[in-house]
């Protein structure tokens, strides 16, 4: 099944939110995943406040690292954090969408990334909705 994965640093807001996301709206036969380049112990809990407010609810997951073999064999990679973080396996496959930290915006402002991600992750739907996807592998 072809996979998009997404990943940042902490895999606890930026890469969880677009995950959530794209399983909520995935067009059919695909799914996504996430990892970190230095995963936290849990996912934000803002990240799952922003989740809930559109009817998501993502609070069984948890943060994960990079899985290396996942992002080699996914159809998309999208770093949503600098790609200098990224293992060069994966750096060199990955795009990316350099989504604001949360840390760096004001705390009433955090649902911005989320509806920045929802409309990139939208986007990227509408773009493999037309171009039949193929696993890699």
């Amino acid at each position: 099944m072809p996979t998009a994965y997404f990943i940042c640093e902490g895999n606890r807001f930026r890469s969880q939110i677009a995950e959530a996301l794209f399983n909520a709206w995935a067009p059919p036969g695909w799914t996504a995943a996430s990892g970190g380049t230095n995963p936290r112990d849990s996912v934000a809990q803002g990240a799952l406040d922003l989740l809930a407010e559109i009817g998501i609810d993502w609070s069984g997951h948890r943060p994960k690292p990079i899985d290396v073999d996942v992002a080699g064999h996914a159809a998309r990679v999208i770093a949503m954090c600098s790609l200098d973080t990224c293992p060069a396996g994966v750096r060199e496959v990955a795009e990316h969408w350099g989504v604001p930290d949360p840390k760096d915006v004001p705390p009433d402002r955090v649902f911005e990334i989320r509806d920045e991600i929802a409309e990139r992750v939208k986007a990227l739907i509408r773009e493999i909705a037309r171009t039949p996807p193929r696993a890699k592998g």
